[in-house]
């Protein structure tokens, strides 16, 4: 069983299940986004996403038929956006958390039968389809788009002067 732990996920004394930790790239219940060489320089919203397991494990579509485990394609997070718990519930608790890699399992066993393309499927898709699977805030219907704006919205830095790192 987990142990609760102090948030490092905010500035409150709250105390939660499954905190984060940037020192060990651990970011349970998130979408990560990490920038791509030269193609972030050029077009600063784009970039490479991954959602992570309870445990934090990173998971990505990173090409042609392969899914990524705790090795993010293109680097380090930078950004992270910690997905709300299910509705009516404070926080994350092990019923939801075991629906929520199952559901990351089950759209890296999708995806590992995909060809990648940059602008159809692709990484935003897998986390997309991770959502969907899940009716996240729901809705099943979350496609690349809703995801990067999402991100975009709610996504922190992992530390102060990440973003010049894009």
């Amino acid at each position: 069983m987990r142990e609760r732990a102090p948030s490092q996920d905010s500035g409150r004394d709250e105390a939660v299940l499954f905190p984060t930790d940037a020192s060990r790239d651990r970011y349970p219940f998130c979408i990560v986004w990490t920038p791509i060489p030269l193609l972030t320089w050029m077009v600063p919203w784009i970039g490479h996403l991954g959602v992570c397991t309870s445990d934090g494990k990173v998971h990505d579509f990173a090409g042609p038929y392969y899914i990524g485990v705790d090795d993010m394609a293109f680097g380090r997070p930078i950004k992270y956006w910690r997905v709300p718990p299910p509705r009516g519930a404070h926080d994350w608790d092990l019923q939801s958390a075991e629906e929520w890699d199952n559901a990351i399992q089950g759209a890296d066993e999708k995806f590992r039968h995909k060809m990648h393309n940059l602008l159809c499927t692709n990484c935003h898709s897998h986390v997309a389809s991770a959502l969907n699977t899940l009716r996240f805030r729901g809705c099943a219907r979350w496609n690349a788009v809703a995801v990067g704006v999402a991100l975009v919205l709610h996504g922190r830095y992992v530390r102060y002067g990440a973003s010049l790192s894009a």
